[in-house]
């Protein structure tokens, strides 16, 4: 037995929050196996010996073809959830960047479109979904999928 054993390994993951006054954007998955058809905010993992704000700007420039400046990002919210496994999922606003966004991995996404925080499209990833309602109710942390 080590001394790892029992304590919980979670992946982290960034999501980018690009808000345009009460609007934001919203990519709609294909072809990945994973949450096909539904909507989702710009996001990743980062990679080995990759801090989260750099993390966030690579999938920014990878996904929508933006530069963003990471002392441009705000962190609003922060999701531990479980789903087949613990998650640390990172939410980040940014209301300023260069670029207009563009579907740069159609291959991925169907395409990336505009909503108001309001009215979210459906089927949306049931976790974004979930961060984006506690991010507009003003609630820096939540919780969801954990077994009882």
């Amino acid at each position: 037995m080590t001394a790892m054993t029992g304590r919980q390994r979670a992946q982290v993951d960034v999501h980018l929050i690009l808000r345009r006054d009460t609007s934001i954007v919203l990519g709609q998955r294909i072809n990945t196996g994973w949450g096909d058809g539904c909507w989702h905010l710009p996001s990743g993992h980062g990679e080995d010996h990759e801090p989260a704000l750099t993390t966030l700007a690579r999938e920014a420039s990878e996904e929508l073809g933006i530069t963003i400046e990471p002392g441009n990002a705000r962190l609003v919210h922060v999701l531990h959830h479980y789903s087949e496994s613990s998650r640390i999922a990172l939410f980040f606003e940014v209301t300023a960047w260069t670029g207009e966004p563009a579907n740069t991995e159609p291959h991925k996404c169907a395409g990336w479109q505009w909503f108001d925080l309001d009215a979210l499209p459906t089927p949306m990833i049931g976790y974004a979904r979930q961060a984006l309602t506690d991010y507009r109710a003003g609630r820096l942390y939540g919780e969801l999928g954990w077994p009882k």
